[in-house]
C-alpha cells in the first residue's frame, strides 16, 4: 500500500512479523515481453507499471537492467515518485523512454516533475523522458496494450492490459465498459487493500468477487497493507486467487 509494510513507527503483527512476505514496497511491476528485453520493434522490451517510490531498490532486487517503457496508472505519489531512478536506465540504454498515461496523470506528471521537462543548463543529470496520452489501444514491443478505465474513490484512473494480463491497482469499481475489455485474461493483477471496505480501495472480499466476474485463468491481489497477513489470509483465498508477495514472477 502507499505506506509500505511495515509501516513507520507501527508495531503491530504483520509490521514486525519474520515473514519476508510481509515485507511490502510500493506497488509496480514489470512485464518482459519477447525474452530478455530490447529497444523496441517487436524484438521484446521491459514495459514497466509504474515508478514506485521504492523503485531502485525494487531494480536492485530484481536484476533489472532495462527500461523500455512507463505505463502510469495514475499520479498519486506512491506510484510516480520514483520517476527520477529512470536516469539509470537512460544511462545505460542512452536513449529517452517513452512514458504512457491519461491526460490527467501525463499533465500532473509533467507539473509535478517540471525539472525533468525543461531544458535549462543548471538541473544536472536528470531522466530523458517522452510522454504520451494513452486514451486508445496501441502497441509496444509487438503486443497489444489497452488502457481499461477504472473507479478510484471519485476518479478515474487507468489500468492495463497487456496482451492477456491485466493490471488494476488502486481499484474500487470497474465500469461495465471496461468489464468488456477483461475478457479471457490468463493473468489477472488486481488491488485488494485489506480486510474491511475502503472509498477508494477493493476490500478482499470485493476483489475476489470482481475476479469471480471477470474469470480470469488466475488472479493475484496487490496492494495490501498492514492489516494483511500473507499466510493467514492467503489460506482463506478461494482457488485460483492469492496474494502478491514482492519479487513474485509469474511466466505467461
Amino acid at each position: 500500500t502507499s505506506t509500505g509494510v511495515p509501516m513507520i513507527g507501527c508495531d503491530c503483527e504483520i509490521c514486525t512479523s519474520d515473514n519476508p512476505k510481509n515485507r511490502r514496497t510500493r506497488s509496480s511491476a514489470l512485464i518482459r515481453t519477447g525474452g530478455e528485453g530490447g529497444e523496441g520493434g517487436t524484438g521484446g522490451g521491459n514495459i514497466l507499471i509504474d515508478t514506485s517510490t521504492d523503485l531502485r531498490a525494487q531494480s536492485l532486487a530484481a536484476g533489472m537492467e532495462r527500461v523500455d517503457a512507463v505505463l502510469f496508472t495514475h499520479h498519486h505519489a506512491d506510484h510516480i515518485h520514483g520517476i527520477d531512478e529512470l536516469r539509470a536506465f537512460n544511462f545505460i540504454q542512452k536513449q529517452a523512454i517513452p512514458c504512457y498515461g491519461s491526460e490527467r496523470t501525463i499533465e500532473r506528471v509533467r507539473g509535478l516533475f517540471e525539472y525533468i521537462f525543461t531544458d535549462t543548463s543548471y538541473d544536472g543529470w536528470k531522466p530523458q523522458l517522452e510522454t504520451e496520452v494513452a486514451d486508445v489501444s496501441f502497441t509496444l514491443f509487438g503486443v497489444e496494450v489497452v488502457p481499461v478505465e477504472v473507479r478510484h474513490g471519485q476518479a478515474l484512473i487507468l489500468g492495463f492490459r497487456v496482451g492477456d494480463v491485466a493490471y488494476l491497482t488502486d481499484c474500487s469499481a470497474i465500469p461495465p465498459s471496461s468489464m468488456e475489455l477483461l475478457d479471457g485474461l490468463e493473468l489477472l493483477v488486481l488491488g485488494a487493500l485489506r480486510q474491511s471496505p475502503h472509498p477508494s480501495h477493493f476490500s478482499i472480499d470485493e476483489a475476489v468477487d470482481a475476479a469471480r466476474e471477470i474469470a480470469p485463468r488466475r488472479t493475484v491481489l496487490t496492494h495490501l497493507s498492514h492489516n494483511v497477513d500473507y499466510e493467514k489470509d492467503g489460506a482463506a483465498l478461494p482457488p485460483g486467487v492469492e496474494l502478491a508477495y514482492d519479487g513474485m514472477e509469474i511466466e505467461i
